[in-house]
């Protein structure tokens, strides 16, 4: 089998998206540079195949790995977009959504993986993420959603400071 990271992108592009899957099982132990030139194999092969849900998802997988959670995002979403019922975008996704702790969110979005899986595998891996989401959820490890403007706040804060600071002046 070939090594996807010795591949050129063209080579790359020509396999197509079943040898792009990324070559390592262990995030820690990929050096940033490898990493960098994976995204950059995957980025070519996705201009080049548009419409291909497998390749916007291991685009979303290595942009995760490397910590750039808005473009695994976007390349997640992409990847749903163009195939609603792909199995391991949806559940990536979720995943994502998990591990930014937006966990009823990432609920809903393992639910819906949940419905795609085809097999019992997929099965047992949804249900695992969605347990460990639910747990998470009981324990209170959810992010708290900002659904309150900051403005009055930040200025009675301000308003407040002004105040204690004239009054100590003054005395």
């Amino acid at each position: 089998m070939t090594n996807p990271m010795q591949l050129t992108k063209s080579e790359a592009v020509a396999l197509g998206p079943a040898r792009l899957l990324l070559p390592w099982r262990d995030p820690h132990s990929v050096s940033p540079v490898r990493l960098g030139e994976h995204i950059a194999i995957l980025e070519q092969a996705c201009r080049q195949q548009p419409q291909s849900p497998d390749l916007r998802t291991v685009l979303g997988m290595a942009y995760a790995m490397n910590y750039d959670v808005y473009r695994s995002m976007d390349a997640l979403e992409e990847a749903i977009r163009l195939d609603g019922s792909h199995f391991l975008a949806q559940l990536k996704y979720a995943e994502l959504l998990y591990r930014i702790r937006t966990l009823r969110r990432a609920e809903e979005e393992t639910l819906k993986a949940l419905e795609l899986a085809g097999n019992t595998w997929q099965l047992s891996l949804a249900r695992a993420q969605l347990k460990e989401i639910r747990q998470m959820l009981r324990k209170g490890h959810e992010r708290p959603a900002l659904t309150r403007a900051f403005a009055s706040p930040a200025l009675v804060a301000v308003l407040a400071t002004l105040v204690i600071g004239l009054a100590l002046l003054l005395r």
